[in-house]
């Protein structure tokens, strides 16, 4: 009856606050208490109505707890939501306007808070509690001088400037000080939501890094330990295999300074981001090692010895939220084994889990604790039936194909919810590499031991793991090569998250539906399937994404997808990839370059070409259309070889010829112009490149301009003789700035005006009309 209690209660607060956490990410902090008094409501209904159906599961006053702490958990979770204080350095970011490009260069002090990692710009970045402001170059105001500040701070500098740089370490950073901007568009990554959920609300892009006093460094801490069997085990493995070795001991949060942000991205696309994160399979290997070592000492010992093992092991992490679960759940387990009681796994998970939110209730929303807790969930429930399903195959194969199952079919709808996506082969990559996982661990445990001990013996004994690390990285740079090796599913929504892990809690906890668990599958893939497949097969809509340079338009007409213009290679990783990802398009059925920006005289090849190679690296192109001024250019056959060798068409799009794509008409209006017409849905589009004065005057000659309801171009001066003869109904500007005369002669026009940098993406659909991804500030709205 205690242990059935304890889980009620336990379960009670988790709902709580994963209810407080699904409300923060779709209402005001005012719906708290709304939340928290229906959730007691509820609470207070089952505490009257369950005992009396079920009088021996636990008593009255057992729910009423349950029903209390339903009440509290949403207020707690809301009063530990970070907030920015009356002297936190965002609060002293200043504001630009439009017509004020001065940047504010500022010189902070803080001490560091996190060690520093390497990003995908080749930049180090870290967490610096800031103490002290001093203005170097403000907006409008005063210099500041030696403010007192406060709050968190997330900080890129040039790698060389991190150089040395650890932990707990005063430093200054002069640079350029912002506050985060929400999404311009959709499917991009939510910036200022990850550094809310952090407690930081500004960033600075750092230019240069000094210490104040060399001498008041940290000389010890877990950085120098970290450093000591990175460089141990570096020395005779090098780069990558020495930081990829030191990751499978420590997590690639200890050591992501010097792990190469492509092989991080190479395992989590493939399924193997777990490889490289410190959880329960390094806990489960220290506990075996100490075990070992211990095996003629008395149980306090080994309780001693393994306890004293993990805090050790805890410390050279990090206090991860998936390391401090592994480490709970295995003093948990060493308890056990002191008090001679059979372990009980779940009743640890719950345990582990209900603890590490009392400490930090935000964990709910960190995913790392999500996944860890729901990889370590399947594990405990669904890895019994599978191994008996699997009892004619050796003992260590079929555990080595039941454990990735379990922890995929329990992880798998968060990862759709989260990330859109479903990797194929991640059962079967996984299979494969589980003896090399295993054996650069254990061995990278022993060097690593050997390391802090001797480093020249853990350099001995790390060498010869340099071929097991190769070939893992090699196995997952060639699955992730493999086509189909990503599949877009669409971004879910929230109602068929909670129904698919509906149908895996039915099917674990009924004998009924376990005999049926093929019904479930299919079931749960009708859930995701069919809804993605309607919204596909029913949706027209244009949208125009936030990109700086050139306009770049996405065109879902029922399926089939149209692409025009792809930016640069950043542009399309981080903006047009991740839309499409959560749109789930898996193939662009039309590509059409047009309207590139010029250099001088001469086409900027080089940036459009890295944006389309960047797109073909992970989406095949059915039918490519090339403006002629590419024609002659050196890197054309290139970009041409790319799109034939995923069976794709490549063509130059003829001036004057019309290419029908769906039910839209594209024309190139003339090979000399970088003009695009599009007739879309009985609409008249037109796609302005730069265009000289003298080009503007030609293009003001030509015929069928008139009559024209979108113009879209990059923000640069039209002279008045085109916009009168075009006299757009509605024009979309693609800059981060627009040219003020400009915005004069459309007004006089009527013309409804939107721009990206302000408005985020536009989105123009026959039913919704044109619809913005940004709303306009107070500040923005008085400039208008």
């Amino acid at each position: 009856m205690a242990a059935v209690g304890g889980i009620i209660l336990c379960l009670a607060y988790i709902l709580g606050l994963l209810s407080a956490a699904v409300m923060s990410s779709i209402a005001e902090r005012r719906f708290y208490f709304i939340l928290a008094l229906a959730l007691g409501g509820l609470g207070l209904a089952a505490a009257f109505i369950i005992p009396r159906i079920w009088r021996t599961v636990a008593p009255r006053r057992l729910w009423l707890t349950a029903a209390t702490l339903l009440f509290l958990a949403p207020l707690y979770f809301q009063l530990t939501v970070p907030q920015p204080g009356k002297n936190d350095i965002s609060q002293f970011v200043a504001t630009q306007t439009s017509g004020n490009a001065q940047e504010q260069i500022v010189r902070v002090r803080g001490k560091i808070a996190s060690t520093p990692r390497l990003t995908r710009s080749k930049r180090a970045q870290f967490w610096l509690n800031a103490n002290q402001l001093n203005e170097v170059a403000g907006i409008d105001k005063p210099a500041r001088v030696g403010q007192s500040v406060t709050g968190k701070l997330y900080v890129t500098v040039p790698l060389l400037q991190a150089t040395g740089l650890n932990s707990g370490q005063e430093i200054n950073v002069t640079g350029s000080l912002y506050k985060p901007k929400p999404p311009a568009n959709p499917g991009s990554f939510d910036f200022q939501a990850y550094l809310a959920k952090e407690g930081a609300f500004a960033g600075l892009t750092g230019r240069s890094v000094s210490i104040p006093d060399e001498k008041a460094g940290s000389r010890w801490g877990w950085w120098r330990i970290r450093q000591r069997i990175l460089r141990s085990q570096a020395s005779k493995l090098g780069i990558p295999e020495g930081p990829f070795v030191s990751a499978m001991v420590l997590g690639s949060q200890a050591v992501n300074l010097y792990l190469p942000a492509a092989i991080r991205d190479q395992f989590a696309k493939v399924g193997l981001a777990h490889a490289l994160a410190a959880s329960g399979f390094q806990v489960s290997l220290i506990l075996a090692i100490v075990g070992s070592l211990t095996g003629r000492l008395s149980a306090r010992a080994k309780f001693g010895y393994g306890v004293a093992a993990l805090l050790i092991f805890l410390g050279l992490t990090g206090p991860q939220a998936p390391v401090l679960r592994a480490v709970i759940m295995g003093i948990a387990a060493l308890t056990a084994m002191v008090q001679e009681r059979k372990i009980k796994p779940f009743g640890s998970l719950l345990l582990a889990a209900t603890i590490l939110l009392l400490i930090n209730p935000l964990w709910i929303q960190d995913l790392s604790f999500q996944l860890s807790f729901l990889a370590t969930l399947g594990l405990l429930t669904t890895v019994p039936a599978l191994m008996k399903g699997l009892d004619w195959l050796p003992p260590v194969l079929a555990g080595a194909i039941a454990l990735p199952i379990a922890a995929s079919i329990w992880t798998l709808p968060l990862q759709l919810y989260v990330f859109n996506v479903v990797s194929p082969y991640s059962i079967l990559v996984n299979v494969i590499s589980t003896p090399l996982i295993t054996i650069i661990s254990i061995g990278g445990f022993i060097s690593a031991l050997a390391g802090l001990i001797w480093p020249l013996a853990g350099s001995a004994i790390a060498w010869p793991l340099y071929y097991p690390a190769h070939w893992l990285i090699q196995l997952v740079e060639f699955c992730g090569q493999l086509p189909g090796n990503s599949v877009a599913v669409g971004a879910i929504a929230l109602w068929q998250l909670i129904a698919l892990y509906g149908l895996i809690a039915i099917v674990w906890l009924w004998r009924w539906w376990q005999r049926r668990w093929w019904l479930a599958g299919l079931i749960a893939i009708s859930l995701v399937v069919f809804p993605v497949w309607y919204a596909k097969t029913t949706l027209f809509q244009v949208t125009v994404l936030a990109t700086p340079g050139e306009p770049v338009l996405i065109i879902q007409d029922q399926g089939k997808i149209t692409l025009v213009n792809s930016g640069d290679a950043n542009t399309a990783r981080f903006t047009v990839l991740p839309f499409l990802q959560q749109q789930g398009v898996n193939q662009i059925d039309a590509a059409i370059r047009c309207c590139t920006p010029r250099l001088g005289n001469r086409t900027d090849t080089q940036v459009t070409n890295n944006g389309w190679s960047t797109i073909l690296e992970r989406l095949p192109i059915a039918n490519f259309y090339n403006e002629p001024a590419m024609r002659d250019s050196t890197s054309q056959p290139n970009l041409e070889t790319a799109v034939q060798t995923r069976q794709g068409t490549y063509q130059t799009l003829a001036a004057g010829r019309r290419v029908e794509t769906g039910s839209t008409d594209v024309k190139l209006l003339d090979a000399d112009l970088p003009v695009l017409q599009l007739q879309i849905q009985g609409q008249n589009w037109l796609l302005l490149g730069n265009l000289q004065p003298d080009q503007q005057k030609l293009l003001a000659t030509k015929i069928g301009l008139s009559n024209l309801q979108v113009l879209a171009w990059s923000g640069e001066r039209l002279t008045n003789d085109l916009l009168n003869v075009l006299k757009p109904s509605v024009a979309i500007a693609s800059s981060s700035s627009v040219d003020p005369d400009t915005v004069t002669a459309l007004r006089r026009n009527k013309t409804q005006l939107f721009w990206t940098n302000r408005d985020g993406a536009i989105q123009w659909s026959p039913k919704g009309g044109f619809e913005t991804t940004l709303e306009l500030t107070e500040n923005e709205a008085s400039l208008l």
